[in-house]
């Protein structure tokens, strides 16, 4: 039996994963436990909770290896003081006192906190360092269905590379390019972030969601941020930019160049300049990374894309680069971003330093990124009654029938079933469920439930043998990272009248059969469940559509605005009670909100803060 426990941390989404034999037993984020949205912390829970389901102790793990490599990131540190100095001192004298006390150390560090999970872990010799971007291809190309892929990762910076290509084969995988910083397409997404008033790290699918609002009218300014070369390669002006040397994304000279300051979230609102700079730096993102999967498809001829980084979220950009058909097939691991990467370092030493070699799933295998907590049915009622929750238990089949009816009558439901999501997606375990076909379910659900932006789209779950009937899509989605078009017989084509509208006041216009996961441009992050993966989950909608005739429902995630995703029944009951859901459904309980004590409600609308 050989284990082999992955870690990633220090930057933002903290992580840990457990191999046995090669096999992903388990991965979580240290965020489900803290409740800290993108905590950057050392994993300790995440670490403690993989461990127990793997049934072992730290000292019985065989290796431990961290996702990154602290040396190359201290001297991209240095060399970026070097190359640009005197003007980055202050980010410099702000960043150094924390590597030179930690980070630089970073084995000594890990070792003292890893002691703490063990006392009889007596040795750092079994701790290793993988490479950034080889940790991001490795998560990519290792659980993926394919023999053989090419596989493009980007991101904002790991080491020193921020894009690379890497060609994987069997149990090999080997990067052959990469762009390097300060060039980067996610600090280029993240400065146009920051610039519209979200939140770097965290708000970047914000500014997906508000693009179909806007007109890419600043295209053209954009490219003068960069050389864009026909491969899809690019060098960004750093006369624009900020984020090499300062504290801040941009500088006066990108404010000129787009005629406004970026956008304080405090007291100022979002306006149609915001929403077609939003449009603008999309259509420039899908043209690089359009551009980079047709290259090294020619350059490579080999027809499977593996993607992974934060990039690789984007998943307007993914169904752009499905629907040009440059692959034959495409696979996006679903926790494309650094907690990921904790998965990829184990996978990395496991095949390719250790040779062993790879059992290839035809599906893949993340088991539906199901790799989380699960909570037996004793657990669950004896912790919603020592919170005074009031609850009824029923059989499966009334379970699946009642919560089906109450989402036909425009309820919404939080629904907290089986192991929880690895990844920033709620995909049937952690989720807000609600009736796509109801016009006001939108609004709802983001105003009175997620207590955030009106404009932010949701995403449908179909049934898999009912996908090409409702989207133009004909491949599995299983990890709601491809968007594509509401089918034509089932769109509402707009007046005249409505045509003329700009930004927000699209908002209400009732664009499909499914409106509420009908986003401004006809579009949906679609998500395919089949009975193999979640069989309750697949069950309820099935139920549903033949309750409706309609095989979709909204699925959201369980939390509100700047609340990491629910963990615990107790996280989930007290979700439920700071935010205007009708009922929680949570293993065989179903909850009704009006039965509820009174006095348990919360006030979530500051709980948490904003992202």
């Amino acid at each position: 039996m050989s284990y082999i426990l992955g870690i990633s941390a220090f930057y933002h989404d903290s992580a840990a994963c457990i191999l046995k034999d090669g096999k992903i037993i388990a991965a979580v984020q240290e965020e489900r436990f803290t409740r800290k949205k993108h905590d950057p912390n050392y994993p300790y829970n995440a670490i403690e909770f993989v461990l127990k389901y793997a049934n072992i102790k730290l000292s019985e793990v065989d290796q431990i290896v961290f996702f990154e490599k602290p040396f190359l990131k201290f001297e991209r540190l240095l060399e970026t003081y070097v190359a640009f100095a005197p003007k980055g001192f202050i980010s410099f004298a702000k960043a150094m006192p924390l590597w030179i006390k930690e980070k630089l150390f970073q084995k000594n560090l890990l070792f003292n906190k890893l002691k703490k999970h063990d006392q009889n872990y007596k040795s750092d010799e079994n701790i290793f360092f993988s490479d950034h971007h080889l940790s991001h291809a490795a998560s990519a190309f290792f659980p993926s269905p394919f023999d053989e892929a090419v596989v493009l990762t980007a991101d904002g910076v790991g080491e020193w590379a921020t894009t690379t290509v890497a060609v994987g084969k069997n149990n090999n995988l080997e990067i052959k390019k990469e762009i390097h910083f300060p060039h980067s397409l996610g600090l280029l997404y993240s400065a146009f972030t920051y610039y519209i008033g979200f939140k770097v790290n965290s708000g970047e699918y914000k500014l997906m969601g508000l693009a179909p609002y806007g007109n890419p009218i600043y295209e053209d300014k954009i490219k003068k941020l960069f050389d864009l070369k026909e491969d899809g390669t690019f060098r960004l002006n750093q006369n624009y930019f900020n984020y090499a040397t300062g504290l801040t994304m941009t500088n006066k000279k990108f404010n000129n160049l787009f005629g406004e300051k970026p956008r304080n979230p405090q007291n100022e609102k979002i306006t149609q300049f915001h929403m077609d700079i939003a449009a603008s730096i999309q259509k420039v993102t899908e043209e690089i990374m359009t551009k980079l999967a047709r290259s090294i498809r020619k350059e490579y001829n080999i027809n499977n894309l593996c993607l992974a980084g934060g990039v690789a979220l984007n998943c307007v950009a993914n169904g752009k680069i499905l629907k040009e058909k440059i692959f034959d097939n495409i696979w996006i691991q679903p926790a494309a971003g650094d907690a990921g990467g904790s998965l990829g370092a184990a996978l990395a030493l496991w095949h390719i330093e250790q040779g062993n070699k790879r059992d290839i799933n035809s599906n893949d295998d993340m088991r539906g990124s199901y790799l989380g907590a699960e909570f037996a049915q004793e657990k669950i009622e004896n912790e919603l009654k020592s919170i005074g929750a009031k609850f009824e238990i029923l059989n499966y089949e009334d379970l699946i029938n009642k919560t089906s009816e109450h989402l036909s009558n425009e309820k919404a439901v939080g629904w907290f079933q089986g192991r929880m999501e690895f990844g920033p997606r709620a995909l049937g375990a952690r989720s807000i469920l609600g009736d796509p076909r109801s016009d006001k379910m939108q609004k709802n659900l983001n105003l009175k439930v997620k207590y955030r932006e009106s404009f932010r789209p949701f995403a449908p779950s179909v049934l898999r043998e009912d996908l090409s009937k409702w989207f133009d899509l004909n491949i599995d989605s299983p990890y709601m990272l491809l968007v594509a078009n509401i089918k034509d017989d089932k769109k509402i084509k707009m007046t005249d009248e409505q045509k003329k509208l700009f930004g927000i006041d699209k908002l209400n216009i009732k664009r499909s059969e499914i409106p509420a996961v009908t986003h401004v441009d006809y579009s949906a992050r679609v998500q395919t469940v089949k009975k193999d993966t979640n069989k309750r989950y697949y069950d309820l909608i099935s139920k549903f559509k033949e309750k409706t005739g309609c095989p979709v429902i909204v699925n959201t995630s369980f939390n509100v605005r700047g609340e990491p995703i629910v963990n615990t029944p107790t996280d989930a009951f007290n979700c439920f009670m700071g935010t205007e859901l009708d009922y929680l459904v949570i293993g065989d309980c179903i909850l009704d909100k009006n039965k509820q004590d009174q006095n348990l409600k919360k006030d979530y609308t500051k709980e948490f803060e904003l992202d």
